[in-house]
């Protein structure tokens, strides 16, 4: 691998200053039209679930119980996103949408380890990300209530509608843009001189002839005048 002349990989860069920002500038402008005109903006909306023992009980919920919800998060997650519970939103919103759909745009997670299930779902419409959420707790109780006999089993929040989409944050994309051309560009500019079989410099002629050079002829401008 030939040997890189650092000074001399920061003269060029320096002289390719315009192509730097040309391409830097470039990137960033693309980026930036690709999130304000063909990004879809999403919304995403949630509701908590809060799950008490596993049976009715006039004592209150038991350290047992909840110990017995924690290990059941997963099975809460799955009972969430089956068809006996996905078919019922979707027939109550009258959702265009298969069973499929529904499952991919819906998340289901614990909070901080707690018998708290956060219900999430992904849409283009905020209010339909809410209308969705609330559906789907809704259903989601009866089932479990169904199948465990618990009568403890309540929404602890409400979806709300979310007044901005998660997925877009101008300043911040338009920084990564500005990043990533600065990184092409660079890399371009880079590969550019390192592949360029040109002598530019007097040092250059040396290390190719291996001998010293005695001396230069400058180029003149009209009227004799040095360039």
């Amino acid at each position: 691998m030939e040997e890189i002349d650092l000074k001399e990989l920061f003269i060029y860069i320096k002289n390719k200053i315009g192509l730097l920002i040309i391409i830097t500038f470039g990137i960033t402008l693309i980026g930036s039209l690709y999130g304000l005109l063909i990004q879809k903006p999403m919304f995403n909306s949630y509701t908590t679930v809060v799950l008490g023992g596993t049976e009715s009980s006039n004592t209150g919920i038991t350290q047992n119980d909840i110990n017995i919800n924690k290990n059941l998060v997963d099975t809460y997650a799955e009972i969430v996103k089956s068809r006996s519970v996905l078919d019922k939103v979707i027939d109550e919103l009258k959702l265009d949408m298969t069973y499929n759909q529904l499952g991919k745009i819906i998340s289901v997670s614990a909070l901080n380890d707690t018998e708290i299930i956060k219900i999430t779902v992904d849409n283009e419409d905020a209010i339909l990300a809410k209308n969705i959420a609330n559906s789907t707790a809704k259903f989601f109780i009866i089932e479990v209530k169904s199948l465990y006999n618990m009568d403890n089993v309540n929404v602890l929040d409400e979806a709300i509608v979310s007044d901005s989409p998660y997925n877009v944050n101008v300043l911040k994309q338009t920084l990564i843009y500005v990043l990533i051309g600065l990184v092409v560009a660079f890399g371009v500019v880079f590969i550019v001189f390192y592949f360029d079989r040109t002598i530019k410099t007097v040092e250059q002629v040396e290390q190719k002839i291996k001998l010293p050079i005695l001396g230069t002829v400058q180029k003149s401008g009209k009227g004799g005048s040095k360039k």
